[in-house]
C-alpha cells in the first residue's frame, strides 16, 4: 500500500487527537499534516489522502479547513483516493451531527474517489446533510457523547480503508 497523508484542522485539539490514533492504526504507513501548516506540494505525491476535521456551531466546518479546502479542491486527483472523518456533537447539535464532513465531500467528490463510507447504524441524533441513503460520506465521531465508541469505529473504519485504498 502506498503511504498515506492524514490532513486534520483542529480547534480543541480533539481532531487531531483521533488523526494520531488513525496514524496509529495503520502502523507506520501514514503522515500527518495539520492544515494550518501544510503546503499543497507536500501532500501532491501522495495517492491517498484522509481527511479529519470537527463540525463547529450548526454544521460549519473547523476554520482551519474553511481556509485551506478550496485549495485543496484544486490539487489534481487523478488516480487518487480520499477518505474523510468528521467529530461533531449528536446531543447538542442533533439535527446538524457532523455535517462537515459534507462540506468537504460536497466540494471533492466530483473530482476525487471518496472511500471510507460507513452505513448510518448504530448513531444517535435527528439529521444529517452528511448522510444520503442511509450511509455516512466518511465516518462521523462524537468525542462529546459517545467517546467510548470512537476506537471500535476506527478500528473497523481503518480496515476498510485498508481494503479500499489499493
Amino acid at each position: 500500500m502506498n503511504k498515506i497523508a492524514i490532513l486534520y484542522g483542529t480547534s480543541g485539539g480533539s481532531v487531531e487527537s483521533v488523526a494520531k490514533q488513525v496514524q496509529d492504526l495503520f502502523e507506520g504507513n501514514a503522515d500527518i499534516y495539520n492544515v494550518l501548516d501544510v503546503s499543497l506540494s507536500e501532500i501532491e505525491d501522495y495517492k491517498y489522502i484522509i481527511v479529519g476535521t470537527s463540525t463547529t456551531g450548526i454544521g460549519d466546518l473547523q476554520d482551519d479547513w474553511e481556509g485551506f479546502l478550496p485549495s485543496f479542491a484544486k490539487i489534481d486527483f487523478t488516480g487518487k483516493k480520499v477518505a474523510i472523518f468528521a467529530l461533531g456533537d449528536s446531543a447538542s447539535y442533533s439535527t446538524s451531527f457532523a455535517e462537515s464532513m459534507k462540506v468537504v465531500y460536497d466540494e471533492i467528490h466530483d473530482k476525487v474517489e471518496v472511500v471510507g463510507k460507513v452505513p448510518d447504524v448504530g448513531y444517535t441524533y435527528d439529521d444529517s446533510t452528511a448522510v444520503e441513503d442511509g450511509v455516512w460520506v466518511g465516518l462521523p465521531l462524537d468525542e462529546d457523547n459517545e467517546y467510548d465508541l470512537t476506537e471500535e469505529r476506527l478500528i473497523k473504519w481503518v480496515e476498510q480503508l485498508k481494503k479500499e485504498f489499493v
